[in-house]
């Protein structure tokens, strides 16, 4: 159940699993996480100006507008990330004026109705110390982003073996009420135990403790890792769409004062 690797989503070919699809019919907190979260719980890393917001650059690549079809939100996203300076962006397929779509990322997002959640008893927690190991993990199976500091976004878990880690999930977007688990990945040589799963279960089980629900993210195009999550307890709410833009217009006022 390894995430797949962003920036190489593409656009649903269509429906190739059996998923029904909820569509929200009002305004949801997870409609827009990266906005709740980082004027929410996750603020102590949040970059602002205005109507744009974005993490700080070394924990997490993602901005957030406080609605894309805001003209001003988008002067804001100008300001904070300069001329040719680019945004990584959930629900934006169409660049405002001044803007380019660099590359667009096709998803779904799913929500916890069903999951066994409960603590491992091989799953440890990983801090700063183990950002290199981290970096290492993802970077052979390249689950999604992750930066020198994300582990400082929540509670990271990873089993290993013989001291080397070979599997890892934890907490990413914290909107209120809710949290991501995000950077589920195993090393090749150990897949098909099922560590992912344990994983994902044991980080469930911490965020609901709290008295949150999770909720994760994945590929439109991995069917497979889509039906393995439904299997053990999540529900496809929606699709998604994230974007790379790319600010083409000259520097705002703030930048050049």
């Amino acid at each position: 159940m390894e995430s797949p690797r962003a920036g190489h989503l593409e656009p649903h070919p269509g429906d190739r699993h059996t998923m029904s699809v909820t569509i929200a019919t009002s305004s949801h907190v997870l409609d827009n996480p990266a906005w709740a979260a980082l004027t929410g719980p996750h603020a102590h890393f949040a970059e602002r100006i205005g109507h744009a917001v974005r993490y700080q650059q070394d924990v997490a690549p993602f901005h957030a507008l406080s609605d894309e079809d805001d003209p001003r939100a988008w002067a804001d996203l100008a300001a904070l990330v300069g001329a040719g300076g680019t945004a990584v962006v959930r629900g934006v397929t169409e660049a405002a004026e001044g803007w380019e779509v660099v590359r667009t990322a096709h998803g779904v997002q799913l929500v916890d109705t069903a999951l066994r959640a409960e603590p491992d008893p091989e799953a440890v927690r990983l801090g700063p110390d183990d950002v290199p190991e981290i970096l290492d993990l993802v970077a052979r199976t390249e689950p999604g982003p992750y930066l020198p500091r994300t582990v400082e976004l929540g509670t990271y878990l990873g089993i290993r073996h013989r001291g080397r880690l070979i599997a890892l999930a934890g907490e990413r977007l914290h909107p209120p009420g809710w949290t991501e688990i995000s950077a589920v990945c195993t090393d090749p040589d150990h897949r098909g135990r099922g560590l992912a799963t344990r994983l994902v279960r044991a980080v469930a089980a911490g965020i609901r403790e709290r008295g949150e629900c999770p909720f994760l993210h994945a590929a439109a195009t991995n069917a497979n890792a889509i039906r393995l999550y439904e299997s053990i307890g999540f529900t496809l709410r929606c699709r998604t769409v994230f974007s790379l833009v790319r600010h083409t217009g000259a520097a705002a006022p703030e930048e050049t004062a």
